[in-house]
């Protein structure tokens, strides 16, 4: 007996020996393909696979946004209502995905897979552990709650209905944005992606199904969401534990306080920015209240609309994430200075193109998700409105992120924080009362113009650190 354990014993050791090479081996032809390949192509290839996944995210919060429409007005503003609530899932996911990604990417550079490994599993378990909680708080007060994120008396059933499920999915929503951040900071991009569409794609499915087949109305698109939120997590663990560089186990969950100090260095710009955009998309729903119902829903489409070209943005920089962690952390900063100017080039285009064909099919694009004459009419002057600042969006975004996962955490929380809260906050608190309606269509536009100015002398800075040290 003592024998046939050890001999059971040595095969399990010399398998893990041999899975542990296959690992290594991995590891360091990433760290070959992040650091050698021209950076413009290298780029490219990672920023694909995140554009699409984002795109047909975004389609399918566009397709929820146009089912629920169909419903009524007041379904409609229910939209607006969750979003500060997935904005919150969104940030807890963030924090930990980002917060542990950037560290880890800066460790794969500098072939230190141990470490990078361990803040894997700190940032995954702590993500779900959060959401847990998120969960239980919003179930216990999901009532109280839609009021004080601006709903009307209206409005506030329909909200209850849609987020009921999405809180019993939370632990799910958060590891999935988690584990989609950390597959891509390893040079995974194309495998996140199909974690992501393949839930999105089948939500599209499922909603309409759900809320018109079974009747279940808005409360059948919460149950969708839930429901597909919860496949992409289970993909997206299974593919970190199958093809990933590191290997995500239970025993490298082993916190210590400089990791968690990483973690919430990395990760606290991601954590204000989206927390910061949960409070202003609540705040621009109370300076809308006063309007109706009409101009709550309308507020709610154009800022779906914004995520949607926002998100190709954020996948360009997500691509280029992983490429400047590796070579910062290598040294290589000429490749990290190359790939930055790439990607604010190539936003800056886009997004022009963004903001002609808006503007151009504004009053079609709102009427395609209501057409209540008064949601079109107040929805299109604020598109208009925010197209005009659409094009500077680039290099806010790629800026920001190139500071994070530099480890910039002060300047980069900073800069998170600019639009929606140190600007558009303040700003939707006065500009309604001097301007009426105006001021809450103008106030994101208005708020982007100050980010942009504000921005342009701290990346000056950071540029310039990067000169002195090449």
């Amino acid at each position: 007996m003592v024998c046939a354990r050890r001999t059971l014993s040595g095969v399990a050791e010399a398998d893990e020996t041999a899975m542990h090479g296959v690992r290594r081996a991995k590891a360091d032809e990433k760290y070959r393909q992040m650091t050698g390949r021209p950076v413009k192509p290298l780029i490219m290839r990672l920023a694909l696979p995140a554009v699409v996944s984002n795109l047909v995210t975004m389609i399918y919060n566009l397709a929820d946004t146009y089912f629920i429409g169909q419903l009524g007005t007041s379904q409609s503003g229910a939209i607006g209502i969750a979003f500060s609530i997935m904005t919150v899932m969104q940030a807890i996911g963030f924090f930990f995905g980002n917060g542990a990604g950037n560290s880890m990417s800066r460790e794969l550079g500098k072939h230190n897979e141990a470490r990078a490994a361990r803040l894997m599993a700190i940032g995954f378990f702590g993500s779900v552990g959060f959401g847990t909680l998120l969960a239980v708080c919003g179930l216990l007060l999901v009532h109280p709650l839609v009021f004080a994120l601006g709903s009307t008396d209206t409005i506030a059933p329909y909200a209850v209905r849609y987020l009921t499920p999405l809180f019993v999915a939370a632990p799910m929503v958060c590891g999935s944005f988690t584990m989609n951040g950390l597959l891509r900071y390893q040079g995974l991009s194309a495998y996140a992606m199909v974690g992501l569409v393949f839930g999105a794609v089948l939500n599209i499915a499922l909603a309409p199904a759900l809320i018109f087949g079974a009747r279940l109305g808005i409360l059948g698109a919460g149950v969708a969401t839930a429901i597909c939120q919860t496949i992409s997590f289970a993909i997206l663990v299974g593919m970190c534990r199958t093809v990933a560089v590191l290997k995500l186990t239970p025993r490298q969950f082993r916190p210590n306080m400089l990791l968690v100090r990483e973690v919430i260095g990395g990760g606290l710009p991601s954590l204000l920015r989206q927390s910061v955009g949960s409070v202003a998309t609540t705040c621009v729903n109370l300076a809308a209240n006063p309007f109706g119902d009409a101009a709550i829903a309308a507020m709610a489409i154009v800022m779906r609309l914004m995520l949607f070209t926002n998100s190709v943005i954020i996948g360009l920089g997500q691509g280029f994430q992983p490429v400047c962690g590796y070579n910062y952390g290598a040294g290589l900063f000429a490749r990290v200075k190359q790939g930055y100017w790439f990607c604010i080039r190539l936003s800056t285009a886009i997004l022009i193109g963004f903001s002609v064909g808006l503007s151009a099919f504004a009053p079609q694009l709102i009427e395609l998700f209501r057409s209540d004459p008064d949601v079109v009419r107040i929805g299109v002057v604020a598109l208009w409105l925010q197209c005009a600042s659409l094009p500077i969006m680039g290099c806010n975004m790629i800026s920001n992120m190139m500071q994070q996962t530099m480890g910039l955490t002060g300047v980069a929380s900073f800069l998170g924080v600019c639009r929606q809260g140190v600007y558009l906050v303040p700003l939707i608190a006065v500009l309604p009362h001097a301007c009426g309606l105006l001021g809450v269509q103008a106030a994101q536009p208005v708020a982007d113009i100050l980010t942009f100015l504000t921005t342009i002398p701290l990346q000056y800075r950071v540029l310039k650190r990067l000169n002195v040290q090449m």
